[in-house]
């Protein structure tokens, strides 16, 4: 019994497969809040560090590729460790393992807040990632095994909203915290929702696992994906250094390829793989995937980016950059539980290809603004139509992956679609990087010679381009001259986002392609 006088094996039972105590419609809701706290400290950080980078940067006179890294090492260690995360809960019990993994976010998020250097706080991230791992898949799961596919989708839709919800306050609390405290704050707001998240789990989620529950996990498989994803992550971040040794750079790209190719060899032959090549065999299961990978590409990439713009070239606050995410975040909380709805009733296709189509609209409105203006006419009408479009395609797309899978993958697949979104994600920020530095570089050096510098000048300013708008104007300038180089530097990072805002929309237009050929239209709730 639990301390509210009921089991989770009462009325309206719903049995997942070899469940301890299957769950009751009574526990649901609680089930729901457990999950939707536990997805929330791993997706809060997405947006707070976004938003926390430039600050970061500033205290520890750090590159772009340093700030790279403190996304990257979350993303790194987050996105080749879901599918053994989702494998763990499959075999040793998805409550478990999902309550472990809260509990090694609290302590890295408490690692991060004491970091004193930027190293540290990279091997923080990377520890956060770990846990992440083990509670993301482990979430969806726990809702795949609690709620039957008929009324699923509205459950992962109430998920997702409530999920973007609670994360919408996390960039205008953080932003706030960074104004009047500092950066470390933002890692204290894991610490209350965590302890919440176990004694709720403990409380009402009832354990369940896999019936193939006496398999082991793929080590090898893991080990790997993380040397495959390390090596492409880390020399595609070190291509945007200006200085440095390129063929370590190159080498560690090689061996992430390697790595990659023998990890699918691996997979393919492994008796209990991590990655179990065969549920790719469903077309609504490989083309969600693919279409997870295209849109979850082009979001990293301009949720990194645009914090830069708006604090660097539009002098907004912290705080105010974090609340200029709140349109996106409030719109995508609000309309995805209906959204998930819909999907129970007319299928996912039709949502699948109109949700990236309109978030591809949005990432060119993005494109839009100048270095000045009201943010209700630049940055307000993109983060509207950005948050329509991706609450259309986030719970038909979460869903349509969990029901094309036998409940005994339910973790495996929760784990992959994760994977697929989080790699997306991380790959993103590493090409951003490069992309921007070098589109940066390519629009500033001839509007540095139109001014006519001398040369010492013109190389200090371009040698520090890593930097982007954050470079440093040289103090021997005069006033008018150190104005011109400001608005050179400016201008040349707008032509920079510009270009990778177009390139955001292409990834979404890609999404809604990939929908409208392997969705198929029968694909909804059964």
């Amino acid at each position: 019994m639990t301390a509210t006088g009921f089991s989770p094996c009462d009325d309206g039972v719903v049995a997942a497969p070899d469940c301890d105590a299957p769950c009751s419609e009574r526990a649901r809701p609680y089930v729901l809040a457990a999950t939707i706290l536990g997805s929330s400290v791993a997706f809060i950080d997405g947006t707070v560090v976004n938003v926390a980078l430039p600050t970061m940067q500033s205290e520890f006179s750090a590159s772009v590729a340093a700030m790279q890294w403190v996304v990257g090492a979350y993303g790194l260690l987050l996105g080749a460790l879901l599918l053994v995360g989702g494998s763990a809960g499959d075999l040793y019990g998805r409550r478990r393992v999902f309550v472990a993994g809260v509990a090694v976010f609290a302590v890295a998020s408490a690692a991060c807040a004491f970091a004193p250097d930027a190293t540290t706080l990279i091997l923080a991230r990377g520890l956060q990632g770990v846990g992440g791992a083990m509670l993301v898949p482990g979430s969806l799961a726990i809702i795949s095994a609690s709620f039957p596919k008929s009324v699923r989708g509205r459950a992962i839709g109430t998920w997702a909203g409530f999920a973007a919800l609670t994360t919408a306050a996390g960039p205008v609390l953080g932003g706030w915290l960074v104004d009047t405290l500092s950066w470390r704050a933002i890692f204290w707001i894991n610490i209350p929702l965590a302890a919440l998240t176990i004694v709720l789990a403990q409380m009402f989620v009832p354990e369940s696992r896999s019936r193939n529950a006496g398999a082991g996990l793929d080590w090898w498989g893991a080990a790997l994906a993380t040397v495959g994803l390390g090596g492409v992550t880390y020399g595609m971040i070190g291509l945007t250094e200006v200085a440095g040794e390129r063929g370590l750079v190159w080498a560690a790209l090689v061996l992430g390829v390697v790595a990659l190719v023998l990890f699918l060899r691996t997979e393919a032959r492994a008796a209990a793989p991590m990655l179990p090549l065969g549920l790719f065999r469903s077309a609504a299961f490989s083309g969600a995937n693919v279409l997870t990978v295209f849109l979850y590409f082009g979001l990293s990439a301009a949720l990194f980016l645009v914090p830069f713009n708006l604090i660097q070239v539009h002098g907004y606050s912290t705080t105010a950059a974090g609340a200029a995410f709140l349109p996106f975040t409030l719109i995508l909380g609000l309309l995805s539980r209906w959204t998930g709805k819909l999907l129970d009733q007319r299928g996912a296709r039709l949502p699948l290809v109109i949700g990236p189509a309109i978030a591809a609209v949005g990432f060119l409105l993005l494109a839009v603004p100048g270095t000045d203006g009201s943010y209700w006419t630049t940055f307000f009408p993109a983060m509207v139509v950005l948050g329509i479009g991706m609450s259309i395609a986030v719970a038909p797309l979460t869903t349509t992956v969990m029901n094309a899978v036998d409940e005994d993958f339910s973790g495996v697949a929760s784990g992959i679609n994760n994977a697929a979104s989080r790699t997306a994600g991380l790959l993103a920020v590493a090409a951003v990087g490069v992309l921007a530095v070098s589109l940066y570089g390519s629009a500033l050096e001839p509007r540095l010679a139109a001014l006519e510098l001398q040369d010492g000048v013109s190389l200090a300013v371009m040698n520090a381009r890593e930097h982007l708008a954050a470079t440093t104007v040289p103090g021997e300038l005069d006033a008018a001259t150190a104005e011109a180089v400001r608005t050179a530097i400016e201008q040349s990072f707008l032509t920079s986002f510009r270009w990778v805002m177009a390139g955001t929309a292409g990834f979404a237009l890609l999404a809604a392609f990939t929908a409208a050929v392997t969705i198929p239209r029968e694909a909804r709730a059964s």
